[in-house]
């Protein structure tokens, strides 16, 4: 193994010299980052004071096949496109077309939310900064897994969706009023949110290979594929399509554009040819709004202040203000990491569902920069990855003991079998064949699966795509005569990913011929 000194102090040299070419320093980190963390290829791109020091491929695009990934192979950036739509909206900003303290109602007529009053309070700035009072990921199932509803439907469905906490009263991650955000873009301007982000963002800073769509994806050579870990073996993904919330995630690029990306993000909004945005907009951008809990973690990685801005994440590291953002995807993760006092900005794209790597690679140059003790960080992620995944196991385990396998179903299999709905979501249609229940998500054609009994009127649901990693319970409550009432899910363990909201669904039965929805 590569003694983690070494590759620090060696990197130091390097990069104190960003000038000449860190690039065979980088290339040890990385690489051990790869093998630790199975990832099959990872791109990552440096700039340092207006300059790029670095952008470079590193391992393959697919497991199994040559083809290497390039400084301008197509990952999905995930929910780094946040910072894009946020971006598009302070153009218009600067434009005067809007204001950020602007009511959403007033630039979007039919917009809804549960509760009137967020409703009619609902700022441009409160949809970009995760305190509107829906849960974490609340509602994330009308498009992730891959739904066929449009965004049209997905906006008209908000106002079903009841809040979790009072308005602005607290931080909780959400996806889908970015896309209420990016719709705000044809609603002012009659140009939509793609157009918008490839004329205004993409053409004047270069980003020549970059993409807003599905589609950028799929009729691209140099394209890397998801990989994920199904039943403990790696294994390719099929491209998801995510398009239907493009605003909050569906950007498709490489680090030789996003290295232009983060050069004008640490020129507060300067290109070679004018501005993208103003100063003005890019300390709105980079100003706290929502303050997040600083949690538990490596010492050294405990920030003093962590709060949410405009499109990014904000906190201290060492002393430096860090502004950040992370995204992830089914197969794909990456991060963009700017320490703007060092005009210092770092993009790593992964192929690959783990978090570790992209972590470990990106903190690795910022101590180096600094000129900070060695960390060998590459161990302190795969440790806590592997702790992560005991407790999880640790915690099944619990579950499972408290389990009455003897326990039966109060009812007939067939009696559970029908149609559902949530007010939200939509249809789940159960059925019973040969003594077996089967659940489908209507909307979602990943979300079939069995239902197998754990205990009492509680089922699991054992979705067939086992690259989900997302089994829930399935919970019918009966009536006094003995009719299901409704039915609750939850996912069965912890550690699955926050978009399966499964526990924000009510589902109830409805009659064959009650409209779809």
């Amino acid at each position: 193994m590569i003694n983690c000194f070494t590759i620090g102090r060696c990197l130091s040299l390097a990069l104190a010299a960003a000038a000449v070419c860190p690039a065979q320093d980088v290339d040890a980190l990385v690489e051990r980052a790869r093998k630790e963390f199975d990832v099959p290829g990872i791109a990552v791109a440096i700039v340092k004071d207006g300059k790029v020091v670095l952008e470079k491929g590193y391992g393959v695009r697919r497991l199994g096949e040559p083809a290497p990934v390039t400084a301008d192979t197509l990952f999905r950036i995930a929910s780094n496109t946040k910072a894009f739509t946020a971006a598009a909206l302070a153009i218009l900003v600067d434009e005067g077309r809007i204001h950020w303290s602007d009511h959403v109602v007033n630039l979007m007529p039919g917009f809804q939310m549960y509760d009137s009053y967020v409703t009619r309070e609902m700022t441009v700035t409160d949809l970009l900064v995760h305190r509107s009072g829906l849960g974490l990921g609340e509602g994330d199932l009308m498009f992730f897994p891959p739904s066929n509803l449009t965004r049209e439907q997905i906006l008209q469905r908000l106002r079903f969706l009841k809040p979790a906490t009072s308005f602005r009263s607290g931080y909780a991650y959400d996806n889908l009023l970015y896309l209420v955000a990016g719709q705000l873009i044809p609603a002012v301007t009659k140009t939509s949110w793609d157009d918008f982000v490839r004329q205004r963002i993409f053409t004047p800073l270069g980003m020549t290979h970059s993409g807003t769509n599905t589609e950028t994806l799929l009729r691209g050579g140099d394209v890397a594929i998801p990989h994920a870990k199904v039943s403990g073996k790696l294994e390719p993904l099929e491209h998801e399509n995510v398009d239907n919330n493009a605003p909050a995630g569906s950007i498709v690029s490489c680090v030789s554009d996003l290295a232009k990306w983060v050069t004008v993000q640490l020129d507060r909004g300067k290109t070679a040819n004018g501005r993208l945005f103003s100063e003005v907009q890019s300390k709105m951008m980079w100003t706290g709004q929502t303050i997040l809990p600083v949690g538990s973690g490596p010492e050294a990685l405990r920030p003093n202040f962590y709060e949410y801005g405009l499109g990014w994440f904000l906190r201290d590291y060492r002393g430096r203000r860090v502004v950040f953002h992370t995204g992830v995807l089914a197969g794909f993760v990456s991060r963009v990491l700017m320490v703007p006092d060092l005009k210092l900005g770092i993009v790593v794209l992964t192929n690959q569902e783990e978090e570790g790597a992209h972590s470990a690679i990106g903190w690795s140059i910022v101590d180096h920069y600094l000129g900070a003790p060695p960390t060998d960080w590459v161990k302190v992620f795969a440790d806590r990855s592997r702790k992560e995944a005991v407790d999880a196991a640790a915690a099944m385990a619990q579950t499972g003991g408290k389990r009455n396998a003897n326990s039966h179903p109060s009812l007939p299999l067939a009696s559970y079998a029908g149609r559902y709905q949530d007010a939200w979501y939509g249809d789940v249609n159960i059925a019973e064949q040969a003594g077996k229940l089967t659940i489908a998500f209507t909307h979602s054609k990943q979300l079939v699966g069995d239902l197998e009994h754990w205990q009492y009127d509680t089922f699991v649901a054992r979705w067939r795509d086992r690259s989900l990693g997302a089994d829930a319970f399935v919970t019918f409550s009966l009536r006094p005569d003995a009719s299901i009432d409704k039915v609750l899910m939850k996912p069965v363990s912890d550690a699955t990913d926050f978009s399966f909201d499964f526990q924000d669904l009510l589902l109830r039965p409805v009659a064959k011929d009650a409209p779809v929805r």
